[in-house]
């Protein structure tokens, strides 16, 4: 009897275990699905994030928050159509081709000759007025050598012989004009063209060149800018509210056959300016070295750094994306599609007023009220969405939506700090528009030698993006600011910034001797 107990028990043991690995098993293979889906959605699916919240009564959560229903996709049977076009006018669209330009273009003019006034009868044609075609055309890029040609001339009563000094180059012994050193960089750092493939370009139209005197020419040009890159860094250190990044690049050898794994940390300024600083390491460390006397708000992803780096920091406010916050919902989208919809949708209310303050132009307190009166309701009914999630029994650790929910009810209060104060942006989206440039460049430079030329490379795309950000013309900027850096009084090295330089100099920029 007793043999008949144990073996019964160890059977419903056994039973148990069983059912335990089965769940485990589950769990497990939804979890890899999961991953599985997410890599399917980087390599094939939509880059896009936005989305249109849908407008879904039995939401209860989403009172008040209604989105404008789509309009219906029946035609109906008449319409009328109103509308008013803009008159057309030589500055902007020059002929019915749509053909638009401005006055920075260079103009061609062919004359085309008329047969009938060039024949015997001549004489009984007259022309009474011109048609104009107009044609987009591209020249072939090409290079050009400088020959300067000094007389010497000598003086006849005491023979002293005199020579015209030759014109400055950027540094002594220099072959090389402004004109080719900001192109080549503007082709690299703007355009993503490695210098070995301008290498190729230069050989092929009869220059040559090694790829070492390329890369040294880089090295020295960058050399030049990194004052200015200090001084654009030291502004944007004193902005009351500063968004910050970072972004993964290959750069110096760890052992034969691999590299080491550095990081850029691009820091976005309050006015509009950005400079990509590097670091061998993720760590709060570089926040310490970077940041030392912060003391505003700074807005960043979940990254544990930051908060790390603002323990430290009694003044200083810590703000959180929420553009991060969603991504962590779009990857548990899968798992229980009506559930995140819900979630996705209080979420779209907040972007959306913030398209609304943007379409009024609030700023100051009236953006501080506005955020108060409309996005505090939306974020506490979001929030409050998550508690009710949070007692459901049927969720478990592992599961996705359980990630998401952790995520954003962890960093809560630094989700909210945007509400009180209107100089905090709603996400990290502006600063992730201008480090596109990394990895954009990555696809074709791949990885930094060394360590000294990923830390060239941030200083060069410093300047470069902060033109972007403010309008300038790249390589008008480059070959006026390194031939003026030389000259201009290092306590005014800011006014050399794109910010200021636009200001300044970009009405009367410092040009090349060579005729474009």
């Amino acid at each position: 009897m007793k043999q008949a107990l144990s073996s019964a028990k160890d059977g419903q043991d056994e039973v148990l275990s069983l059912r335990r690995e089965l769940r485990d098993s589950h769990t497990r293979i939804e979890s890899l699905e999961h991953q599985l889906e997410w890599f399917k959605r980087q390599l094939f699916g939509r880059k896009s994030e936005k989305r249109q919240p849908e407008d879904i009564p039995e939401q209860p959560l989403l009172a008040g928050f209604e989105v404008e229903p789509a309009p219906s996709s029946k035609a109906a049977d008449t319409e009328t159509i109103r509308y008013t076009r803009r008159k057309q006018r030589g500055d902007d669209c020059v002929n019915d081709s749509g053909l638009r330009f401005n006055d920075s273009v260079p103009v061609q003019v062919i004359e085309m000759p008329a047969p009938e006034l060039e024949g015997d009868d001549a004489d009984d044609y007259e022309v009474i007025s011109e048609k104009v075609t107009w044609r987009l055309a591209q020249r072939q890029t090409s290079y050009v050598v400088l020959k300067y040609v000094r007389p010497v001339v000598k003086r006849k009563d005491t023979g002293k012989i005199h020579s015209p000094p030759a014109p400055t180059g950027l540094w002594d012994s220099a072959i090389v004009d402004v004109s080719f050193i900001a192109g080549m960089l503007v082709e690299k750092f703007i355009y993503h063209m490695p210098l070995y493939r301008q290498h190729q370009k230069l050989g092929r139209d009869g220059i040559v060149l090694s790829r070492e005197t390329l890369t040294q020419w880089c090295h020295r040009a960058i050399g030049l800018l990194e004052p200015i890159h200090q001084a654009q860094l030291r502004h944007i250190l004193q902005s009351k509210t500063l968004c910050i990044d970072e972004t993964p690049v290959k750069a110096g050898r760890n052992k034969k056959g691999t590299m080491s794994l550095g990081w850029y940390w691009p820091i976005y300024g309050e006015d509009d300016e950005v400079a990509f600083t590097f670091s061998t390491t993720r760590g709060s460390r570089h926040l310490v070295e970077t940041l030392p006397d912060f003391t505003g708000t700074l807005l960043s992803d979940g990254h544990g750094a930051y908060t790390k780096f603002l323990r430290r920091i009694e003044e200083a406010e810590h703000a959180q994306c929420w553009t991060h916050g969603r991504r962590e919902f779009v990857r548990a989208e899968k798992s229980e599609p009506e559930t995140i919809a819900q979630a996705l949708d209080l979420i779209g209310v907040l972007f959306r007023i913030e398209k609304e303050i943007r379409d009024k132009a609030l700023t100051g307190e009236a953006k501080r009220a506005y955020r108060q009166a409309h996005a505090k309701p939306a974020v506490d009914a979001f929030f409050a969405w998550c508690d009710d999630q949070c007692q459901r029994m049927d969720l478990e650790p592992s599961y996705p939506l359980t990630k998401a929910l952790k995520y954003v009810r962890k960093r809560e209060q630094a989700l909210r700090v945007y509400l009180d104060n209107p100089d905090v942006p709603i996400d990290t989206n502006h600063l992730e528009r201008t480090l596109r440039v990394i990895p954009m460049g990555k696809k074709a430079w791949l990885f930094c030698w060394t360590e000294v030329g990923a830390k060239l490379v941030g200083i060069v795309q410093s300047l470069l993006t902060t033109c972007r950000l403010h309008g300038v013309n790249p390589t008008t900027y480059l070959t006026d600011v390194l031939q003026r850096v030389a000259v201009h009084p290092a306590a005014d090295v800011e006014q050399l910034t794109p910010r200021l330089w636009k200001q300044h100099f970009a009405d009367n920029p410092m040009r090349s001797d060579v005729i474009v």
